[in-house]
């Protein structure tokens, strides 16, 4: 004789009519009401209708009105009358009961019901006692804590760093165990992106800057008599220092930002564990020719950086201050040596490593969301320009300390 089950799994049994039922009054719910006895000693209230997410609009009003009421009484609450509750629902009664405390009594719950009761309430009251506790902290400890945090978060960074510059080191490997070579055409590819199409934008913004910089040099200095000293500040100071620190500014927030959203992207769908799954290393694809790329390219953008500066700087000169270009170049050529110009080109190498380790580190952290890519596009620029600026000064007091 076949054998009637009455385990989780059958649609004859209790539980299962009991979800069936509730999920067609959910279905075809009938709107909440409170109805409420009130006395002095004691306020009665009868919950009754279907108490879910896009019903309990139409008594919220209600309810609150009764939290007002309570002054302290006993508040009975019998929820015989729901047919239907949801977290919603369960939230707005826990909501009454929270505010009446221990005089609060809930009477003929449905045992489904009482379940999902619990489990907000016990989440609720969680949320409580965490508020509370960072209420209780003082502007010291919260920052000490914001401290602690940021130094662990440096500490993860630094690590997932090192990890991505050793991989890259370790070789073009394309697969895992097996090195392959450097892939060209991803570096020819990635050279194209990040620094061909970067020249416009670099002439541009280095003219403009080496410009500015001879006109208020010039205006200065026309006080003292100099007007041509201009031309040894313009090409000290853009071959030096400006020329690739603007660049490397601007290759963050251009290229950067790039990166970190191609490789979020692919973070995003998973894109990254399929070449793991393959037999391709992530990081000899994806990051190595970035890297190349940059290296080569942030050198060669300098250059252009430097020029373009000058000839914005020789332009200003001639038109503000009456230098024609041929006193320029050769003002320009006493005032400064080879020593100058490397001190600038030195740097190129370091902060293209930099941009694109930084890069590719906050695109690996990527989490699952739009939100979550923005943020580290974000933090990568942020991040660039401030390690940037910190390895130029740092250049800044090594020269100056073996007198280069």
């Amino acid at each position: 004789m076949p054998q009637t089950r009455h385990g989780t799994g059958d649609i004859n049994s209790p539980m299962a009519k009991a979800m069936h039922m509730e999920i067609e009054e959910a279905a075809t719910p009938n709107l909440p009401q409170v109805e409420a006895t009130s006395s002095d000693k004691v306020l009665q209230l009868r919950l009754t209708g279907s108490w879910a997410t896009h019903t309990i609009a139409a008594v919220d009003a209600v309810m609150r009105e009764h939290e007002r009421e309570i002054a302290g009484r006993p508040v009975l609450i019998d929820m015989s009358g729901v047919s239907y509750l949801d977290t919603a629902g369960a939230w707005l009664v826990y909501r009454l009961a929270r505010k009446a405390g221990e005089a609060a009594s809930l009477e003929k719950m449905r045992p489904s019901h009482k379940v999902l009761f619990d489990a907000v309430k016990h989440a609720m009251e969680e949320l409580a006692e965490q508020e509370a506790a960072e209420e209780k902290d003082n502007l010291l400890t919260r920052f000490v804590v914001g401290v602690g945090k940021a130094v662990y978060d440096f500490r993860d960074d630094a690590l997932m760093a090192l990890h991505i510059l050793g991989a890259a080191v370790r070789g073009s490997q394309m697969k895992l165990g097996h090195g392959s070579g450097l892939s060209i055409a991803a570096v020819v590819n990635q050279l194209d992106r990040t620094g061909v199409r970067a020249i416009p934008i670099i002439a541009l913004m280095s003219t403009i800057i080496g410009a500015i910089i001879a006109q208020q040099g010039a205006f200065q200095l026309r006080y003292f008599g100099a007007e041509i000293f201009v031309v040894d500040l313009v090409g000290i100071l853009v071959l030096r220092e400006i020329g690739v620190l603007l660049t490397a500014i601007m290759i963050a927030g251009r290229s950067g930002s790039a990166i970190t959203a191609e490789i979020g992207s692919m973070k995003m769908r998973e894109e990254i564990d399929a070449l793991t799954v393959i037999g391709l290393n992530p990081v000899g694809v994806l990051v190595f020719p970035r890297l190349v790329a940059l290296g080569i390219a942030l050198p060669l953008l300098t250059v252009i950086a430097d020029i373009t500066s000058l000839a914005g700087a020789m332009f200003v000169a001639n038109t503000y201050s009456g230098i024609s270009p041929d006193a320029f170049i050769t003002r320009v050529r006493d005032a400064i040596d080879l020593t100058t110009v490397f001190a600038g080109f030195i740097k190129a190498p370091f902060m293209a490593l930099i941009i694109g380790i930084i890069a590719s580190v906050e695109g690996m952290k990527v989490g699952g969301s739009a939100e979550s890519l923005g943020e580290r596009v974000t933090a990568s620029v942020v991040k660039s320009i401030f390690v940037v600026i910190v390895v130029d000064g740092l250049f800044a007091m090594f020269y100056a300390a073996i007198d280069f």
